[in-house]
């Protein structure tokens, strides 16, 4: 056992190592979540549910993980990691099952809504992304983001297929259990990213408190969080209502989940580039450049003709920026206030994104059962897009006062 836990110390002083296993963490609790949208359509027709009923459960979840998120990032900055994780992939796991043997829209929304959602605020890439802030070098710590945020779209490009086609062979009861089953490994790897490791010594004196007072007062901070708040709902409303409305085109349910594997394959690319280029321009500028490719990919997307190339080509563009925000905006955090308190102000910004997630998922299927289309909600992309383009431009990169003057 001794030995055991010299060669566990070792291996989690090894950047690439801890890499690896935040990366599998991140692969799994979003290539799983991602199959999600691959659901709606037949379990609405077989449980004669309307869409608004799938939908509100997965806004339900898309908003228990907002406001899980800021908790368990403060569990964890005080705790450790590792805990957290590993009662999240208990409940994320547990709640997908519960998924499949659901048998009214009330259970529903308890099992995929509620439980799925606070697993997810504990198993999510949020604390493996803080955990890494604090246990990688600084010069290093966008390189690592990048990386582990791609290995979520990563989940996304492998997991997304096999979903569709335990879907396929084996039909959503059991396709589900099978998914749950595999959220389960989150439990066994959290114990990898358990440490506490070096905190910057300017951080030492502030409290939990004073780190959130200070995030308040900041508009940089506040910017993120707004900006966030669409990334969310872009997000959201993507990649849950996508597959039914290629569907609803008369185009295939394959073509539905080639769509989001593309997504998740392009994102590894703009994922990676973004944690690259984070160290080398600013950040907030990216960010804006970013929102703005979504707005137009969007706009593109609705009014040119559709078809199986159009759809590929959007699911790549979308790609490029599906996850890529998310290593500059934690990367921003980051620099504002230092490594130590991380978990718990990403997660407030998280919790916008998740705020976003919620209006996008719900409005997506409460507007398409009302009108029978999803225009409207598609043109609210476009303008949020832009919005956030600019919304982040007047961000100050430069590190709190605090920082500074140590």
């Amino acid at each position: 056992m001794g030995e055991t836990g010299a060669l566990l110390g070792l291996l989690r002083r090894n950047f690439w190592f801890l890499v690896v296993i935040g990366g599998l963490i991140s692969l799994l609790g979003f290539g799983i979540r991602a199959n999600f949208g691959l659901f709606l359509a037949p379990m609405s027709a077989d449980l004669g549910w309307g869409r608004e009923v799938f939908a509100l459960a997965i806004a339900i979840q898309d908003l228990m993980w907002g406001l899980g998120q800021p908790v368990a990032g403060m569990i964890a900055d005080r705790f450790g990691t590792g805990r957290v994780l590993a009662i999240g992939g208990a409940l994320y796991a547990l709640g997908i099952y519960g998924m499949a043997h659901a048998t009214s829209p009330g259970m529903f929304h308890i099992t995929g809504g509620l439980i799925v959602g606070l697993g997810m605020s504990g198993a999510s890439f949020p604390l493996v992304l803080a955990a890494l802030g604090r246990m990688v070098p600084e010069a290093r710590r966008n390189l690592a983001f990048g990386i582990c945020t791609a290995a979520g779209s990563m989940g996304q490009f492998l997991l997304v297929p096999l979903g569709q086609a335990f879907l396929a062979a084996y039909g959503w009861p059991v396709a589900l259990t099978l998914l749950a089953l595999m959220i389960a490994l989150v439990i066994p790897l959290s114990t990898i990213m358990r440490g506490r490791a070096a905190e910057a010594s300017e951080s030492d004196k502030q409290s939990m408190g004073q780190a959130m007072t200070e995030a308040r007062k900041h508009s940089g901070y506040l910017y993120l969080t707004a900006g966030f708040f669409v990334c969310g709902f872009h997000i959201a409303f993507i990649g849950t209502h996508l597959p039914a409305y290629i569907t609803d085109q008369g185009l295939s349910a394959e073509l539905g989940a080639q769509s989001l594997a593309l997504v998740g394959l392009f994102n590894i690319f703009g994922a990676i580039g973004a944690g690259v280029l984070g160290n080398r321009f600013q950040k907030k500028n990216l960010l804006s450049f970013l929102y703005l490719l979504r707005a137009v990919a969007i706009a593109l997307f609705i009014l040119l003709p559709i078809g199986p190339t159009t759809v590929l080509l959007f699911s790549a563009a979308i790609g490029l920026t599906w996850l890529s925000t998310v290593p500059l905006t934690s990367g921003i955090v980051a620099q504002l206030f230092g490594p130590r308190y991380m978990a718990t102000l990403f997660g407030f910004v998280f919790l916008s994104h998740q705020l976003g997630s919620f209006l996008g998922v719900w409005l997506g299927g409460k507007l398409f059962d009302e009108t029978g289309s999803y225009n409207v909600v598609w043109w609210l992309g476009v303008a949020l897009g832009l919005f956030a383009a600019l919304v982040h431009l007047p961000i100050d990169e430069r590190p709190a006062t605090r920082l500074a003057a140590a």
